[in-house]
Protein backbone atom coordinates (compact mmCIF):
# COMPACT_ATOMS: atom_id res chain seq x y z
CA UNK A 1 0.00 0.00 0.00
CA UNK A 2 2.60 2.13 0.87
CA UNK A 3 4.51 1.55 -2.68
CA UNK A 4 1.16 2.22 -4.44
CA UNK A 5 0.66 5.58 -2.16
CA UNK A 6 4.32 6.93 -3.42
CA UNK A 7 3.66 5.96 -7.04
CA UNK A 8 0.45 7.73 -7.01
CA UNK A 9 2.61 10.75 -4.96
CA UNK A 10 4.57 10.60 -7.75
CA UNK A 11 2.04 10.86 -10.56
CA UNK A 12 1.10 14.03 -8.85
CA UNK A 13 4.35 15.95 -8.09
CA UNK A 14 5.20 15.16 -12.15
CA UNK A 15 1.63 15.99 -13.88
CA UNK A 16 2.10 19.60 -12.07
CA UNK A 17 4.12 22.85 -11.78
CA UNK A 18 3.96 24.40 -8.88
CA UNK A 19 4.73 28.14 -8.74
CA UNK A 20 5.59 27.94 -5.05
CA UNK A 21 6.50 25.94 -1.77
CA UNK A 22 2.66 26.39 -0.45
CA UNK A 23 1.13 25.32 -3.69
CA UNK A 24 3.11 22.22 -3.40
CA UNK A 25 2.49 22.11 0.17
CA UNK A 26 -1.39 22.66 -0.09
CA UNK A 27 -1.57 19.88 -2.86
CA UNK A 28 0.45 17.79 -1.35
CA UNK A 29 -2.10 18.37 1.89
CA UNK A 30 -5.09 17.60 0.32
CA UNK A 31 -4.12 14.18 -1.51
CA UNK A 32 -3.15 12.99 1.73
CA UNK A 33 -6.74 14.06 3.08
CA UNK A 34 -8.04 12.25 -0.08
CA UNK A 35 -6.28 9.01 0.01
CA UNK A 36 -6.67 8.47 3.84
CA UNK A 37 -10.80 10.04 3.74
CA UNK A 38 -12.00 8.99 0.74
CA UNK A 39 -10.27 6.37 -1.36
CA UNK A 40 -11.02 3.05 -0.75
CA UNK A 41 -8.22 0.34 -0.70
CA UNK A 42 -8.84 -3.27 -1.86
CA UNK A 43 -6.20 -4.66 1.33
CA UNK A 44 -8.81 -2.87 3.66
CA UNK A 45 -12.02 -4.43 2.69
CA UNK A 46 -13.00 -1.63 -0.12
CA UNK A 47 -12.95 0.91 2.69
CA UNK A 48 -10.55 3.80 3.26
CA UNK A 49 -8.23 4.13 5.76
CA UNK A 50 -9.38 6.34 8.10
CA UNK A 51 -12.68 4.41 8.24
CA UNK A 52 -10.91 0.80 8.54
CA UNK A 53 -9.18 2.51 11.71
CA UNK A 54 -12.27 3.68 12.82
CA UNK A 55 -13.84 0.13 12.53
CA UNK A 56 -10.97 -1.31 13.85
CA UNK A 57 -10.67 1.33 16.89
CA UNK A 58 -14.51 0.14 17.34
CA UNK A 59 -13.51 -3.75 17.68
CA UNK A 60 -10.00 -3.38 19.59
CA UNK A 61 -9.95 0.23 21.44
CA UNK A 62 -6.89 -0.79 23.79
CA UNK A 63 -4.56 -0.77 20.64
CA UNK A 64 -5.17 3.03 20.24
CA UNK A 65 -3.28 5.90 22.15
CA UNK A 66 -6.30 7.86 20.47
CA UNK A 67 -9.64 7.81 18.73
CA UNK A 68 -9.74 8.18 14.85
CA UNK A 69 -11.41 11.08 13.28
CA UNK A 70 -11.97 13.24 9.98
CA UNK A 71 -10.36 16.70 10.22
CA UNK A 72 -12.09 19.27 7.79
CA UNK A 73 -9.95 19.49 4.68
CA UNK A 74 -8.59 22.44 3.21
CA UNK A 75 -11.45 24.03 1.75
CA UNK A 76 -13.90 23.18 4.60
Amino acid sequence: MAERFNGRIEEVLQRHHFRSDEELETTLYRYVRLDNQQLPQSALGSKPPLQAMKDWHKLKPELFKKQPYYLPGCDS
